[in-house]
């Protein structure tokens, strides 16, 4: 019985990890692309109308990159926290703090000017996290936004919280799946930059070097490694975190409302 516990409990092995870095990615992402994309949709259907269906696709890649850089050295410790994992079984992970330490401890000296300029090891990858979420932001804010504006148009002025709840899931599951497809090569060039020991190697590596290593090594099938399973969480993960921050969206403005 205990094993099976053990085995139950190892499905959610890395939940600190996850949600160290979701919540204050969605925490940023989220409002920043409803503030981006109200000021821009505002403004171009005041002096450029054409241009109206792109905001979300703009709006999406301004958040998103926004959030990246923010939060991204928790990102990477997360990633190497799930390296170790699959490494060494059976060894305990450091935390999210003692593995960012762990990143920045082999290149620190007693020079404190070197060391802040060292402590950018801890943005190690920073060029692939970019080039994988700005066009996966892009094409799933791009998808999502006309499916979610079809499916909420369907239901009417009168649509509740559990309308909301499954239209903004539907959409969100179906870009989140898509935009994941798309992008998988990039997601596999950043998740080898930044599990990348060498220190030195890893600040001189780039994007376009680490596809033609996997495109050496492995081919189309390397480029898409994991494909399935990325697909599988991103597609459910998207439709989660847009419908429930609707919801949210959607109870407080009636609780606002009932109010005055």
């Amino acid at each position: 019985m205990a094993n099976l516990v053990e085995g139950f409990a190892r499905l959610w092995r890395g939940t600190n990890a996850s949600l160290a870095l979701a919540v204050p990615t969605v925490g940023i992402y989220m409002p920043c692309y409803d503030i981006f994309r109200d000021s821009m949709e505002e403004f171009t259907t005041n002096n450029a109308p054409t241009l109206t269906p792109y905001v979300p696709l703009v709006a999406g890649v301004f958040a998103r990159s926004l959030a990246c850089i923010s939060c991204y050295p928790i990102e990477l410790a997360r990633t190497r926290m799930q390296a170790f994992k699959e490494t060494k079984s059976g060894i305990k992970p450091a935390g999210v703090w003692k593995t960012l330490v762990g990143v920045i401890n082999p290149v620190t000296s007693t020079n404190c000017i070197q060391n802040l300029q060292n402590y950018r090891i801890l943005w190690t990858g920073l060029s692939s996290q970019l080039a994988r979420d700005v066009p996966f932001s892009a094409i799933c804010w791009a998808t999502l936004e006309p499916i979610r504006r079809e499916l909420l148009v369907s239901m009417g002025d009168e649509a509740g919280a559990g309308s909301i709840l499954g239209a903004n899931f539907a959409a969100g599951f179906v870009a989140g799946s898509i935009a994941a497809a798309v992008t998988c090569p990039l997601d596999v060039a950043k998740t080898r930059r930044q599990i990348e020991k060498d220190p030195v190697k890893s600040l001189k590596m780039t994007t376009r070097q680490t596809l033609r290593e996997i495109w050496r090594d492995g081919g189309m099938k390397g480029l898409f490694a994991g494909l399935g399973p990325r697909v599988g969480r991103t597609g459910p993960s998207v439709g989660i975190v847009v419908s429930f921050y609707e919801v949210v969206k959607f109870a407080l403005h009636y609780r606002h409302e009932d109010h005055e």
